[in-house]
């Protein structure tokens, strides 16, 4: 197959799709080493970088030996935040707009998804940003929020252009990210083809022009099985009624599929036969700071998900506002309320239960945690604060501040400043807090890790009384 030039895989935000590629080669990994013993006349073609034997030596396609604890590809990039292997991980996945490149230009972001797992509810988030999202870069002014990488990479600031796109996305989005990933897309459309294929539902009537000359598809409505090329296609599409964010939907939708594709329970055989040449297309368009473990690490977290575990959200026309900036370019200005209340729906995995007792387990790993904790009174009751904190200090965690709220709640909130998920998960199981007043505010130079709202809710019923 001819590979399309790189230069032409504009506005794709497919990214997110080789991550669950390299969950499919992890998948078919451990399967071999689950059936090995069964079947003994099976052999596996030596996987360059994914070793089966753990002790053995990893290398790259090139031959070049990776440590299990450096980074896969390239060194210009920011330090990761340490991740301990079960707190909430966040990756910040981008693609590169290639017609900078075709240009000789410093390039610009032309994709931005936040992909979360949180391996305590076993769920997975995934957050789509727009390229125009008129945001604050620190150190430059307000700009499009794809020329962070422009800006980082044109001054070598420490770091690069990963370095400030992803500090500008976590001031914006308020939400701590632990690695990027940054992706070559011209090995997706041969990622797609090596698997077979996948499924799409098209809703409505489309025409989709894969890359090259007189080969225009008119897709119409129903289930059909798509190349890699058509499926590029569709996700480039971008001429229907609501433009940028109907693409938005059908790139989320592209990559579901591609997550169905490679966990159908038939799809083994030939993900353990295609797995060399998977891993050397995918290690071969991938630059992160995450190191070869780690992505082993988040692949067998991930592949644990089902469909229904994973929350799709989009900075979409409700959240943003269109406007012209003052040098002519048409920007979308951001609404932060609704920002938040998308955000939160994609970060707040947890699921909303009722009162419940609280588990000594959970307990002992919100202790083990050391969280900093604000108590703040936002009930009709006098010193609430005080007796909730000490109620907590006795059950062993780290309460450092008792003071008020700036109003009255109805409903107790959680806010968090930092990821502490087991103290997090405590506190909204004992206070019974909704999800929805689960609050996302990252800030890295946080004296708080969790700022805890007692509500009217909790001062009518709590074990305290």
């Amino acid at each position: 197959m001819t590979r399309a030039r790189p230069a032409r895989f504009d506005r794709l935000t497919l990214v997110i799709a080789i991550a669950f590629g390299v969950v499919a080669i992890i998948t078919a990994i451990v399967a071999f080493k689950v059936v090995g013993d069964l079947v003994r006349s099976w052999t596996m073609t030596p996987l360059d970088g994914v070793s089966i034997n753990t002790q053995s030596t990893r290398v790259n396609p090139q031959g070049t030996p990776i440590a299990p604890n450096v980074p896969l590809q390239g060194s210009v990039g920011p330090t990761p935040q340490p991740w301990d292997g079960t707190s909430r991980v966040t990756v910040l996945v981008m693609g590169l707009d290639f017609r900078d490149w075709e240009a000789g230009d410093v390039p610009r972001t032309d994709t931005m998804i936040l992909l979360t797992l949180d391996p305590l509810s076993k769920k997975a988030g995934m957050l789509t940003i727009p390229r125009d999202l008129w945001v604050n870069i620190p150190g430059y002014g307000n700009y499009k929020i794809n020329q962070a990488y422009f800006f980082g990479a044109l001054n070598k600031i420490p770091g690069g252009g990963p370095g400030l796109a992803v500090e500008t996305v976590k001031k914006t989005i308020g939400v701590p990210i632990n690695y990027y990933a940054q992706v070559d897309f011209s090995a997706f459309v041969d990622f797609i083809n090596e698997i077979g294929g996948i499924t799409l539902k098209v809703p409505a009537a489309i025409r989709v022009d894969p890359l090259g000359e007189h080969n225009t598809v008119y897709l119409e409505p129903g289930t059909q099985r798509v190349s890699g090329e058509v499926a590029l296609a569709y996700a480039r599409a971008r001429y229907t009624e609501g433009g940028d964010f109907d693409r938005s939907k059908r790139q989320t939708q592209v990559i579901m599929a591609i997550f169905d594709e490679i966990t159908r329970l038939n799809m083994l055989p030939t993900l353990i036969s295609r797995a060399p040449v998977l891993y050397s297309k995918l290690s071969a368009g991938v630059k992160t700071n995450m190191t070869l473990d780690q992505v082993i690490q988040l692949a067998l977290l991930a592949v644990k998900l089902q469909k229904t575990d994973i929350k799709q959200g989009v900075i979409g026309a409700n959240e943003t506002e269109p406007a012209t900036s003052a040098d002519g370019l048409a920007i979308l200005i951001p609404k932060p309320d609704r920002i938040r209340i998308v955000r939160d729906e994609v970060f707040s995995t947890s699921p909303q239960v009722g009162p419940t007792a609280v588990s000594a387990d959970m307990l002992a790993l919100a202790k083990a945690e050391g969280a900093k904790i604000s108590v703040r009174n936002g009930s009709s009751t006098t010193g609430l604060a005080s007796k909730t904190a000490e109620y907590l200090r006795k059950q062993g965690l780290n309460v450092v501040e008792e003071t008020n709220a700036d109003r009255i709640y109805d409903t107790s909130t959680i806010i968090l400043q930092s990821g502490k998920p087991y103290t997090q998960e405590y506190l909204r199981t004992l206070v019974s807090v909704p999800t929805a007043r689960i609050l996302n505010q990252y800030a890295a130079d946080a004296k708080i890790d969790i700022i805890l709202i007692l509500g009217n809710d909790w001062a009518r019923k709590n074990p305290m009384q």
